[in-house]
């Protein structure tokens, strides 16, 4: 509710929520997100077109401690990955794709093959996730922008800068 109230202060038109590993409540009882969720647009495994950009949102991630939106590495997330459509402007999701922004203070990169494949399939043209907080920032691979835009460092303190992604339809992305 307060993050709910939080979006609803904030001026930018549109609201697009994903959720994550934290959001037990989002993955065990849906029914909550339209109650409680009223001043965004909440993406779970489907695509939105808003003003001319198309989108799309899914919060699973490979298998991390016992948190929300897990699921084993290999067929499972395929199957979830294999929903995401060509042609798409943003895709939002709460993981990382393999070796695009996934590297933990372990020196390990733990995001998702499977999800990686699919990106360099359909290549859309900005790639948004979060997750891995120690690995926040931007990198282009092929036609695709990947950004990791969490703002919270390990001890959940928000040490980076909040990412602004403005869409014009003319100009596409402006940072």
């Amino acid at each position: 509710r307060k993050f709910n109230h939080h979006l609803g202060e904030l001026p930018h038109r549109y609201k697009v929520v994903v959720a994550g590993n934290h959001d037990r409540c989002f993955e065990n009882e849906p029914h909550l997100i339209a109650e409680n969720l009223t001043h965004a647009i909440y993406l779970q495994d489907q695509g939105i077109e808003l003003e001319g950009l198309r989108l799309y949102g899914s919060p699973w991630q490979p298998e991390f401690h016992q948190w929300a939106f897990n699921l084993p590495r290999g067929e499972a997330l395929r199957e979830k990955w294999q929903k995401i459509p060509s042609g798409l402007d943003l895709l939002i999701t709460h993981g990382p794709a393999w070796m695009r922004r996934d590297l933990t203070f372990h020196g390990e990169h733990v995001g998702c093959k499977e999800l990686r494949r699919v990106v360099e399939e359909r290549k859309p043209k900005v790639h948004v996730c979060g997750h891995i907080h120690e690995d926040a920032g931007r990198v282009r691979h092929g036609e695709t922008l990947f950004l990791n835009v969490s703002v919270c460092d390990l001890s959940y303190r928000p040490t980076q800068p909040v990412v602004v992604l403005d869409w014009e339809e003319s100009a596409g992305f402006v940072f």
